[in-house]
């Protein structure tokens, strides 16, 4: 690790009901208590550079190390850019392909000292983490996230409960999948209107709706932060609305997979 760095967030005083997130990206690696009441950080979070090239060795220390800054003894839970089932990285998004074939939960618990972790997609995490504290507060029945960056990342959630890697943003949809015509990054390469981009990302969620029925859309990633340039623009049925927890989504969503003992 060649950096550090402490950004401050919504402090929590008198938290008893505590637990603990890593969020894993391709540039940072963040970490931070969380209040499974609140879904608030207690504190400042924690961020460490995620090493190149990003194997799952060196990840897996700079893990460590930003559990060891907080001196948390407890279950940790970890957000990775890729697909996990039965404990296996299947893809890996923004990091180092070596991750592909790797036990996950061997890797960290060795690194951890044994203890409880669970380890899930970063789009899922941060789906957890709006679905009960954020956009989809409140929101009965089937809640979709969508992370629109790079690509779109997917998260569906039901009563709650998380379908995990659903990643549609690889759907193909009018003859190309959905993440090479929505995402924020093919609006700002074409130099697109915020009207040209919403009518392609109408047609997307649309397709969506079709099979799912969701009540609701949740959108993240940077673009989020100018929803009210483009939400009040799309023409789907179900209502969309932005994202709320911003950076601390996949922090609070690792905690709160780790107190449920999800493990994919």
């Amino acid at each position: 690790m060649t950096e550090a760095e402490t950004t401050s967030t919504a402090a929590t005083t008198g938290a008893t009901n505590l637990g603990f997130g890593v969020d894993v990206g391709g540039s940072g690696i963040k970490g931070g208590i969380v209040d499974l009441d609140t879904g608030l950080l207690v504190g400042d979070r924690f961020k460490v550079l995620t090493p190149q090239p990003a194997t799952p060795e060196s990840v897996a220390g700079g893990v460590a190390e930003v559990v060891d800054h907080f001196g948390w003894s407890g279950p940790v839970g970890i957000t990775l850019p890729g697909v996990v089932t039965d404990g296996i990285m299947r893809t890996a998004a923004n990091i180092d392909k070596s991750w592909i074939g790797t036990d996950v939960y061997e890797l960290f618990s060795s690194h951890l000292g044994g203890r409880p972790v669970s380890v899930l997609n970063d789009a899922d995490a941060a789906g957890m983490a709006e679905d009960r504290y954020g956009g989809g507060a409140g929101v009965d029945g089937v809640v979709m996230l969508l992370t629109l960056g790079t690509g779109i990342g997917t998260a569906i959630l039901i009563n709650g409960t998380l379908v995990p890697n659903t990643e549609l943003g690889h759907m193909v949809i009018h003859g190309k999948e959905a993440e090479h015509q929505a995402s924020s990054k093919v609006k700002e390469d074409k130099g697109w209107s915020y009207e040209k981009w919403a009518g392609k990302l109408s047609r997307v969620l649309e397709t969506y709706e079709a099979l799912f029925w969701p009540k609701l859309f949740i959108v993240g990633g940077g673009i989020s932060r100018k929803a009210d340039k483009w939400i009040p623009l799309l023409t789907n049925s179900t209502p969309v609305v932005a994202a709320t927890l911003q950076n601390t989504a996949g922090i609070v969503g690792a905690a709160m997979a780790v107190d449920a003992g999800l493990r994919t």
